[in-house]
């Protein structure tokens, strides 16, 4: 399909055929195997070429390099391997569960960028879009996500994916109610509905671009965040799979690490995508509501700095206290509550200092 760059919806849709299904704890889930045991993402036979014929034709075109954020940008993630083996080995799940719960959660809300990208992009630039990864935001490379992420008709995605991870290894630890009451903690909404005209009236304060159409400045700010989510998402693939592979400490025998390695390879199309549209809007001119225009420099440069910096400071910080306030409920009632916690902190410290 590289021979061109301007792809129908239902080709951005399409799966490889495959010889036999994704069955994750007895969930169908998206993706499969080929006839040789290899697994192929779901929404990848036309997708994948298409992001890397657009990639190649902006290098020609502006002779610039697709914008990258590398994940050892961000931290390894929290709690570290040691730390979570340490938790198990004292019979401490919960927190861990917890991650693992929230990490399924947050995935489900992927599905609100599919209500967010204008039908129409070009009349956001004065150049022309045509065969471009941005031009296909709304001609299903957005919802090829939004299904990858939160599933689609009977397949199940990433959450119910992670969920299904977190119960082969832990052999089904909680109920729908506990759940929710775990995500309640965290600060989650679980089972929360996309709500695309309450995120319009929340971010109309965190506006940096006034002249610039609302639906199209909110587009780009969840563009960069969630691209920042889905890269530092691999430390959290490598520290679940190595985890979740220890048979001493997990149940499943390994599978519960085998499909978060299939959730990592579905992931590599969302991080292409993402970066190769942003990299498209920096080289051209946005046409402002009013009519001004603006070297996309001086758009997506502070905004992808801005998101950056949110997302190593405060979204980092966040993160990392609701772990901790989770580990301290669940420590709170335990006889060696306190020594576990300190002992907790200390194998940060010292990891840190190795």
């Amino acid at each position: 399909m590289a021979h061109t760059l301007e792809f129908a919806a239902d080709d951005l849709l399409a799966t490889h055929p495959i010889e036999e299904p994704l069955i994750a704890g007895g969930v169908r889930c998206h993706g499969g195997f080929l006839a040789d045991g290899t697994y192929v993402s779901p929404r990848t036979a036309v997708r994948g070429p298409a992001i890397a014929a657009w990639q190649e034709q902006h290098r020609t075109t502006f002779g610039t390099e697709i914008l990258h954020a590398p994940v050892e940008t961000w931290p390894p993630g929290y709690p570290s391997v040691e730390q979570a083996r340490f938790l198990l080995r004292n019979g401490v799940r919960e927190p861990i569960i917890a991650t693992l719960s929230r990490i399924g959660t947050v995935e489900g809300f992927g599905a609100m960028i599919r209500f967010l990208a204008p039908a129409d992009m070009q009349r956001f630039f004065d150049d022309d879009i045509r065969g471009t990864a941005m031009d296909h935001l709304a001609k299903g490379l957005v919802e090829a996500h939004a299904r990858d992420e939160a599933g689609y008709g009977d397949e199940a995605g990433h959450d119910r994916m992670w969920y299904a991870t977190r119960d082969i290894a832990f052999e089904n630890p909680v109920t729908h109610d506990e759940t929710a009451l775990m995500m309640q903690r965290m600060g989650i909404s679980f089972g929360a509905q996309p709500d695309p005209d309450g995120a319009r009236q929340r971010f109309m304060g965190k506006r940096a671009f006034e002249d610039l159409d609302l639906g199209l400045e909110l587009l780009i700010s969840t563009m960069l965040r969630v691209l920042f989510v889905e890269i530092k998402a691999f430390h959290t693939f490598a520290w679940a799979e190595e985890l979740l592979s220890d048979t001493e400490l997990v149940a499943g025998e390994g599978e519960a690490a085998r499909i978060v390695s299939y959730i990592r390879a579905d992931e590599t199309p969302h991080v292409e995508y993402l970066r190769t549209a942003l990299t498209e809007m920096r080289d051209r001119t946005f046409i402002g509501e009013s009519g001004r225009k603006y070297p996309g420099t001086d758009i997506i440069g502070p905004m992808w700095d801005a998101s950056l910096e949110e997302s190593l400071g405060l979204l980092e910080d966040q993160n990392r206290a609701a772990t901790v306030a989770e580990l301290e409920h669940t420590l709170a009632s335990h006889p060696k509550g306190a020594d576990l916690l300190a002992e907790f902190h200390h194998l940060e410290i010292a990891g840190a200092g190795a």
